[in-house]
């Protein structure tokens, strides 16, 4: 990684940032492989997009978006209504995967992307199995 960027502006500033999410919603809406993550979602995924936008942004060294608008992301408590176990998990992660395979994001970056997302989805878990 590069010391003198941050990872916002090597993922490519907000309009990589937004495509990577756009892309990701799409796959979860479009697979049969992503079903159950889906189903814990909106009929539209309009607003999921703009907070996974938001919190990525400020997650990754960019604008502080989510924090302005609705504090401290909070995580595990805004999660915590949804029985999130390995299964989904794996679907969560199935999709980013996707999506950052998919993105045109440097190499280097898509890996160390698929390692922190492999850590905060499985620190989301809250039920056995």
């Amino acid at each position: 990684m590069n010391e003198l960027n941050s990872l916002y502006d090597l993922i490519g500033g907000e309009t990589k940032l937004r495509a990577l999410v756009d892309q990701f919603y799409n796959i979860m809406d479009s697979s049969p492989e992503a079903k159950d993550i889906r189903a814990y979602h909106a009929k539209s995924l309009s607003g999921s997009r703009e907070k996974l936008f938001m919190f990525l942004s400020g997650w990754s060294g960019g604008p502080q978006l989510y924090i302005e608008k609705y504090g401290h992301p909070r995580l595990r408590m805004r999660h915590a209504p949804f029985a999130i176990g390995e299964k989904e998990r794996d679907q969560w992660l199935w999709c980013m995967n996707k999506a950052l395979d998919e993105s045109g994001i440097l190499p280097s970056v898509v890996g160390h992307l698929k390692s922190r997302f492999a850590e905060v989805a499985d620190f989301m878990r809250n039920k056995v199995g």
